[in-house]
């Protein structure tokens, strides 16, 4: 594989996965070839890949940047978002940059066990960081990870800024393998997710079961607009002794959030399962 010119070797950061770690934490590694996470996150991409393709049922403008939220906290949505960026970091013709977008709670970065400190809002605040010196590659050929930055009291500006346009316009266009995942805090809870979800072609809102209130899940939606592709996923899932299979099992994936998902909830939602 060639080098990735966003990052020049000699400025190149470098990160060796501890695939046992993320195993134990529940993650999905590369060698889970045919575990049932990794059924699930085959289940779940394929959809997202399509729209990226133009192959699905809507097209949108900057479908392959993704952003993964929640309504709330606890939800899942990190596990989610790395998991998803795992999965896609497996197709042969794709590259994936992860970024830890939730800059007031950052978790992305570190629970793939990544230390740096500089990321993405070091690029924005006019200090000199380079994407390519923040970017850090990883053992996983085809996944790199963009560290939320350094904690700064005008973050959300910062990601409302001309910069981050600038910047969010180089991750959709500039590679046309690329497929950009954001790791974005809770859409009720933090001011900084309505910014980057008008940026955003696909949004993915992990639901967590039996945990997050309807209400909350509707108010969520509604606070998205209806020019983006919007997709439910519900996570911490158990089923039951008669429904060990996961009967209904199907992807609530439409144009927008419309009457479909608030009258829907999350009952057709994708499955996965956190710790």
């Amino acid at each position: 594989m060639e080098a990735d010119p966003d990052i020049p070797a000699a400025e190149g950061r470098f990160h060796r996965l501890a695939l046992d770690q993320l195993r134990l934490m529940g993650l999905l590694t590369p060698d889970a070839k045919r575990s049932q996470i990794a059924e699930e996150y085959r289940l779940i991409k394929r959809p997202l890949i399509m729209n990226i393709d133009k192959k699905g049922a809507d097209i949108v403008d900057n479908a392959n940047l993704i952003m993964v939220t929640s309504a709330l906290t606890g939800e899942g949505k990190t596990f989610s978002a790395i998991n998803l960026a795992i999965s896609i970091a497996m197709e042969r013709d794709r590259t994936v940059l992860l970024v830890d977008g939730d800059v007031a709670k950052p978790s992305a970065a570190k629970r793939l066990g990544i230390k740096y400190e500089t990321g993405l809002l070091d690029i924005l605040d006019g200090s000199g960081m380079t994407v390519s010196k923040a970017l850090v590659r990883t053992d996983i050929p085809n996944l790199r990870v963009l560290p939320a930055g350094k904690c700064h009291e005008r973050a959300t500006e910062l990601l409302a800024s001309e910069q981050m346009a600038k910047l969010m316009d180089q991750f959709s266009t500039r590679y046309k393998d690329r497929v950009v995942i954001f790791d974005s805090p809770p859409l009720l809870l933090a001011s900084e997710s309505a910014v980057l979800a008008e940026m955003m072609g696909q949004i993915l809102m992990v639901v967590a079961a039996d945990q997050t209130p309807r209400y909350a899940v509707n108010d969520a939606l509604s606070r998205l607009n209806q020019d983006k592709i919007i997709g439910l996923l519900l996570n911490k899932y158990r089923p039951t002794f008669g429904n060990k299979f996961g009967a209904g099992y199907g992807y609530g994936y439409g144009y927008g959030y419309g009457n479909h998902a608030a009258e829907t909830g999350v009952d057709s939602a994708p499955i996965a399962k956190s710790p």
